[in-house]
């Protein structure tokens, strides 16, 4: 492909350079993947409003997301097994994140550890917490999260119970890959992948072998991931976990307003509205449906980021023309680190701020602080159509 111009084109590459089952772990979703499918085409249903005879000079994407300066406000979002996307791809993504001036958040389930991405990393990173049964382990895991200089907390509360995805359970996704025929066929056609993955030793998920307890081979990690997710989480253990963190605290998950509106009370430094990219509860609403309703809830308590969805810059204006403080993107940079290794996810940033950058100027607009509802058009009824 001779001239990358859009996210879709990193996909394409991405789908024909890293073997199929984790290509197929990005792009998928849970059950019948509506939702999946809905959150970007609910994107498309809302269209911009196009201003002429204005100043479109001195532009500015710069804003800030919980107090941290960005160069726009979008945040790579946690993605587990990023490093089987391409060898090392945590560490890849965090130094293209930083040096774009974009946060980076580091998933409990990466297969760099904590301290492999602190050590390689420009610029200190945000870390997502999935609360697991082990306590000693969840505490220990905040505990060098802490140590590594990490800037935010991410608490994911939506993985409680892990939806099906079926792709993911007839290509048998591991990590590593297993050895079957099918695999070594697909991973054979790969050979830049390949290659990659025998130069580095991080293969396996680094923030849990060796510090869970008996968790030291792939056999006993996969019984241990499949038995950790807690599901008693609640509020009382989200306040245990506020406290020991001490930090910036981000809670990642939220779909309604009432639950928006006990972030709030319960102090979180920001919200994500998120489905978890259509992975989880298959049949909910799209991120962008829900966000004013959320808005409305918690008015300037916290910020309120959004994700699920997002594909170009339009995405980014769409949300914060909306009331977003911020957006996150997992999908998007997936596809660059796929397709191009850390060049890749920062194609794809520039990709999305350019867009973001030309549709603004179009709409009127200099600053992306200043984008506001006028700058949309919206179908009646798009979100109140649901009761």
């Amino acid at each position: 492909m001779a001239v990358i111009t859009c996210i879709a084109d990193l996909k394409e590459l991405h789908r024909k350079r890293t073997p199929k089952m984790f290509f197929d772990y990005c792009e998928s979703g849970s059950y019948t993947e509506q939702t999946f499918r809905e959150n970007i085409s609910d994107f498309a249903q809302v269209r911009l409003r196009q201003k002429v005879a204005v100043d479109m000079s001195g532009r500015s994407t710069e804003s800030a997301m919980i107090g941290q300066k960005v160069a726009m406000p979008v945040a790579l979002a946690p993605v587990g097994m990023t490093g089987m996307q391409r060898a090392d791809g945590e560490i890849k993504a965090a130094r293209a994140a930083a040096k774009f001036g974009v946060p980076f958040t580091l998933s409990t389930m990466s297969i760099c550890s904590i301290e492999d991405v602190a050590a390689q990393s420009p610029a200190p990173f945000w870390f997502q917490l999935y609360v697991m049964r082990d306590e000693d382990f969840v505490d220990a895991i905040i505990e060098r999260a802490k140590k590594a200089g990490c800037s935010a907390l991410v608490l994911t509360l939506d993985l409680q119970i892990l939806g099906q995805r079926h792709k993911d359970l007839k290509n048998g996704l591991s990590a590593p890959p297993k050895l079957t025929l099918p695999n070594i066929v697909n991973m054979a056609t790969k050979v830049q992948w390949g290659l990659e993955m025998l130069g580095t030793p991080r293969r396996f998920f680094g923030n849990i072998v060796g510090h869970a307890k008996g968790v030291n081979d792939p056999s006993s990690l996969m019984t241990w991931t499949a038995e950790q997710f807690d599901p008693k989480l609640d509020w009382s253990k989200i306040a245990r976990i506020r406290d020991q963190w001490g930090g910036k605290l981000i809670l990642k998950g939220i779909l309604d307003a009432e639950d928006a509106r006990m972030a709030a009370d319960f102090g979180a430094d920001a919200i994500v509205v998120s489905n978890h990219g259509g992975r989880q509860l298959d049949g909910a609403l799209s991120t962008i449906r829900m966000l004013p309703s959320i808005l409305a809830a918690v008015g300037d308590r916290t910020e309120v980021f959004l994700d699920s969805g997002i594909r170009s810059g339009q995405d980014v204006l769409k949300a914060l023309a909306l009331g977003a403080t911020g957006t996150m993107i997992g999908r998007a940079f997936i596809y660059g680190l796929g397709a191009m290794g850390e060049a890749g996810v920062t194609t794809a940033l520039e990709i999305i701020r350019k867009e973001l950058d030309t549709s603004m100027a179009l709409c009127g607009e200099r600053d992306v602080k200043a984008l506001r509802r006028e700058n949309l058009l919206v179908p009646e009824g798009f979100f109140d159509s649901y009761a």
